[in-house]
């Protein structure tokens, strides 16, 4: 069957065009439901013993998606118009309910109503496009009920009252999330349900006894209209919103149309926009650019002072009580250069889901047990969030996941939800049968068939070696005695049974091999799948202590220092080249193998042997970011590290300058040869031209990730598509697909950020542990000044932390900083403290809140 729409519109040159748009229908797709014996279909994802079959209109998808995420709700239809609608409003839920479609575990089936004879759908004169959708889902609903019968029964999911009334009165069984919910009698459930937004006065009248409850406290958001207005004439300046790391209450705003800064000072100011908002900002009048002291912001009730692993990107700035007024005033305030403006208006939310602790409301629990309370997360850029739960006492003592859904003018604070008890969005659920279908069966030994691959190369008589750090992580070096040096990398997804190299064991690897001169010239360069047979499998420690003990001639030695020589040549042709080497604080426990208790703690040790292992990995990835790039110039998967901006390097600079080093930043060379940081990112060729491939760290023009496809899905792309470049595999569909690819690109940016925050919250564990029974005075460097004190970092340990010189809430006292020279003086006496200088500390674990534990430095 046949639709068309004819219609006529108006091209850019001006001329009038007729656009005929044809539309199929057909009778023959499938319902999904397996309790059905019409359609036919082999596949029947609905569950035949269903309670209910739930159609879920638009907004329980685009505001519901953690509960339809949880296991709890199955048996779901998605119908092709509210999936078209939720890709143009967000496709991040989008991509996530996709994910929920294409999961075989989960029960949801997509319905392309839009295609179906008996439920498309024509829009009506007069009719806005959300009626005709509307409609739509009704009539999608109503033909399920009919389609299947009165055994099953079919529910449409709304929370539009309008939509569900129209329901009603047309015989179809509809409820609203929360109503369905509650029958399913499972109460947790009902903290992932998002409240609607009308809730926000009630919250405010719980959270707030002032006699005006209703009281305005932020400004309504400009529309997007006279924001397009405003930016195209120069009335407003769009750009991110990062919030100062030591005071949530001042904000900056790097925008192109100035070309600088634009101070945010206040949560009145900032006007409910989260960190990594792009906002659209307006400029006060220049006699509002006052510069004020900058400060550790303080509050004795919000964990003000934690100490934190450095460097670390989470702030650790505190809270004030009172979060809509300013606390960073300062009587000596002066005028400033730096513009100063308001947020009017957010362009693109960063709303993400957050990580940290509740803090119960002086109230008693409402109806159905529902308690409030205020969500404090461990990043101290984020405001507090209010939800509502039914857990409280399960929750208080716990760190929890919880999820913005609204900010209301008439509310303090953002309205959220609870969604898990994990952390950094990081899934600790085992892995799915799927998942677990791709792993060969153990006990797992090299087959005929691997041996018989013409594709895999045999290299089982080369003297082949590991060397690892004492956890067995992920990188080999090998060689034979004839300088023809190979790099292998482990190609299997299981890691202890399968993929750990061990000695006179048999595995299979992902090779480059180099031909090189003992000048580390590269001759020639091959790539082949392979099968070793590894002949030692050394530690760090264990391959330095060899090449450093010159009584040992033995071939496995000679072949490290030959490796080691090569090392150093290719390490010193980088540094010429401008590559960057910057020390970083990496922190190493010892840790009791019955109690798991850290029973020492210091920095780890980087010896030649890590150098060397370092310089053939990154020549290994180099090497195959060219040959991917060379044959796949459109799709391959390479990673970058943009030229920092000159504002990133300001604070380097004048903290530098006060010391009497002047640095030169003009390129990474120079950098690198004056200091002897943006960070790197993956991303899809085709998404940039060439000259943006640069990674500025390594002054490599070409980059990526191949060397621990075990640890990094980035590795696994990489060596999907160096296989198809060699044609031992055909290339994967999701490298034909540019949007997909640049999807995954950003997701790994995403997990690595996590992952790395995971690992910081995991060394910040162990150090409260550590220093909980252990107090200690050590020597620390002062990094930073500010007004009331100054951040220092404990080289011995790692971490980084706040000093204050004046009691809590004393804005500065008699203090004076000297900007110039990164300097605070106490006037009237020689007490002072500069950047670089260092200062005897004391270190203690003290729990000024219940089950809140926090490393609190003071000074000596």
């Amino acid at each position: 069957m046949l639709q068309s729409k004819t219609f006529v519109k108006k091209t850019k040159a001006g001329r009038v065009q007729k656009v005929v748009r044809e539309h199929y229908l057909r009778d023959d797709i499938p319902c999904g439901a397996a309790s059905c014996s019409t359609c036919g279909a082999v596949e029947h994802p609905l569950s035949a013993d269903a309670a209910a079959i739930l159609v879920v209109d638009t907004n329980v998808v685009l505001h519901q998606i953690d509960l339809l995420e949880n296991p709890a709700i199955d048996d779901v239809v998605l119908l092709s118009v509210v999936l078209d609608e939720v890709k143009n409003k967000n496709l991040a839920v989008f991509n996530r309910i996709k994910a929920l479609c294409s999961n075989k575990a989960r029960r949801f089936f997509v319905f392309t109503n839009e295609h179906h004879r008996d439920t498309y759908v024509k829009e009506m004169v007069g009719e806005s496009p959300n009626d005709r959708n509307d409609r739509a889902i009704r009539v999608a609903t109503r033909w399920y009920q009919s389609h299947l019968g009165e055994n099953v029964k079919v529910l449409l999911i709304t929370n539009d009252r309008d939509n569900k009334r129209k329901a009603t009165e047309e015989g179809i069984n509809a409820e609203t999330v929360e109503s369905y919910v509650r029958s399913l009698a499972q109460p947790g459930l009902l903290d992932l349900v998002v409240v609607s937004t009308s809730g926000d006065v009630t919250m405010e009248d719980v959270e707030d006894l002032r006699p005006s409850k209703k009281k305005v406290i932020y400004n309504e958001h400009k529309p997007m209209s006279e924001i397009t207005a405003g930016l195209r004439c120069g009335i407003y300046h769009q750009g991110k919103l990062r919030v100062n790391r030591y005071n949530p209450f001042e904000a900056y705003v790097g925008s192109e149309s100035i070309g600088d800064e634009i101070v945010i000072r206040g949560r009145s100011n900032m006007n409910r926009a989260f960190d990594g908002d792009i906002v659209a900002v307006e400029l006060l009048p220049q006699d509002q650019w006052h510069e004020s002291k900058s400060f550790i912001a303080d509050d004795d009730e919000d964990e003000e002072d934690d100490v934190h692993l450095a460097p670390n990107n989470a702030d650790d700035a505190p809270r004030k009580a009172n979060p809509t007024q300013s606390t960073v005033t300062s009587s000596a305030d002066s005028v400033s250069s730096r513009p100063v403006g308001l947020v009017v208006g957010v362009i693109k939310r960063n709303w993400n889901s957050y990580c940290g602790s509740l803090e119960p409301m002086p109230m008693p629990a409402g109806s159905g047990g529902v308690a409030h309370a205020l969500f404090v997360s461990k990043d101290r850029r984020i405001p507090k969030i209010r939800i509502q739960t039914r857990q409280l006492g399960n929750l208080l003592d716990k760190r929890i996941i919880v999820a913005v859904d609204s900010w209301d003018v008439l509310s303090r604070y953002p309205s959220g939800h609870y969604v898990v008890l994990i952390e950094n969005d990081i899934n600790t659920r085992p892995f799915s049968t799927q998942v677990l279908a791709c792993l060969p069966p153990l006990p797992w030994t090299l087959s005929p068939e691997d041996l018989a691959n013409p594709n895999r190369q045999d290299l089982r008589h080369v003297r082949v070696f590991s060397v690892d750090p004492p956890d067995g992580s992920n990188k080999y070096a090998k060689c034979n005695f004839d300088l023809q040096w190979l790099w292998h990398i482990r190609s299997i997804s299981i890691y202890t049974d399968v993929c750990s190299l061990r000695a006179d064991v048999e595995r299979l690897a992902f090779s480059v091999i180099w031909e090189m001169t003992p000048h580390a010239d590269i001759i020639s360069t091959r790539y082949t799948k392979s099968v070793i047979k590894s002949c030692a499998a050394m530690s760090y420690v264990e391959a330095q202590a060899r090449m450093d003990d010159s009584r040992l001639v033995d071939p496995l030695t000679v072949d490290l220092r030959n490796l080691n020589s090569l090392a150093k040549i290719m390490r010193h042709r980088r540094c010429e080249r401008g590559a960057l080497t910057l020390a970083s604080a990496e922190v190493k426990f010892e840790i009791d193998s019955e109690t798991h208790d850290p029973l020492d703690i210091g920095i780890y040790q980087i010896r030649e042997a890590n150098q060397m292992i370092e310089e053939f990995m990154l020549a290994a990835n180099i090497s195959v970011a060219e040959k991917i790039l060379k044959h796949f110039p459109l799709c391959s998967l390479l990673r970058r590290h943009p030229s920092p901006t000159k504002e990133m390097l300001e604070p380097l600079l004048r903290t530098a300058s006060s010391v009497g080093l002047n640095l030169d930043v003009s390129s990474s060379k120079a950098l690198a040869e004056s200091l002897d940081n943006a960070k790197a990112v993956y991303f899809c060729s085709g998404d940039l031209t060439f000259s943006e491939y640069y990674h500025y760290g390594l002054a490599a023009s070409l980059y990526t990730h191949f060397t621990s496809p075990i640890r990094r899905y980035a590795d696994v792309i990489v060596h999907r598509l160096l296989a198809a470049a060699l044609d031992i595999a055909k290339l994967p569909p999701l490298f034909q697909d540019g949007p997909q690819l640049t999807g995954v690109a950003d997701n790994l940016n995403y997990r690595h950020r996590n992952a790395q925050m995971a690992s910081r919250a995991s060394v910040e564990l162990h150090t409260h542990i550590y220093f909980k029974t252990r107090p200690t005075d050590t020597e620390a460097r002062i990094v930073k000044i500010k007004a009331n004190g100054f951040i220092v970092f404990v080289p011995k340990f790692g971490i980084e932390g706040p000093i204050y010189l004046t009691p809590k809430g004393d804005k500065g006292g008699d203090w004076v900083v000297d900007e110039v020279h990164q300097r605070i003086t106490k006037p009237g006496t020689s007490i002072s403290y500069a950047v670089l200088q260092t200062v005897m500390i004391h270190m203690e674990v003290v729990e000024p809140q219940p089950h809140r534990p926090k490393l609190q430095l003071t000074l000596i």
